[in-house]
C-alpha cells in the first residue's frame, strides 16, 4: 500500500477513487500533525491559531499547502504530506 493510499485529495476528479476510511489514532502524542493550506481567505490564520495550541501540548506540526484556492496541490507537496505527516488537518475557512 502507497502512502498516499491513505490521504484524500482534495483536487477536481472526473472519477474519484472509493477509499476505505482509517480510524483516527488514539492520540496525537508522538505524531506529526500537517497543517495544510488549501488558499482561501483567513485560512493561514485559523491553522496559525491551531498550530499554537498543538504546540502548547508539545504535538509536532509540519505545514504545507496549495499556492491559491484555485489551483490543485503539486504531486510534489501531496507526497511530502504523506512521507512526513501521521495525520493531516485541513484549514478550510469558508
Amino acid at each position: 500500500m502507497s502512502a498516499l493510499t491513505w490521504m484524500r485529495d482534495p483536487t477536481p476528479e472526473t472519477s474519484p477513487l472509493k477509499r476505505a476510511r482509517l480510524a483516527p489514532p488514539p492520540s496525537l502524542e508522538g505524531r506529526t500533525v500537517c497543517l495544510f493550506d488549501i488558499g482561501k481567505t483567513r485560512t493561514r490564520e485559523f491553522l496559525d491559531r491551531v498550530e499554537m495550541r498543538l504546540a502548547e501540548r508539545n504535538i509536532r506540526t509540519m505545514r504545507a499547502g496549495k499556492p491559491t484556492n484555485a489551483k490543485i496541490a503539486t504531486p510534489e507537496t501531496l507526497q511530502k504530506v504523506a512521507e512526513e505527516a501521521d495525520v493531516v488537518l485541513i484549514g478550510l475557512s469558508d
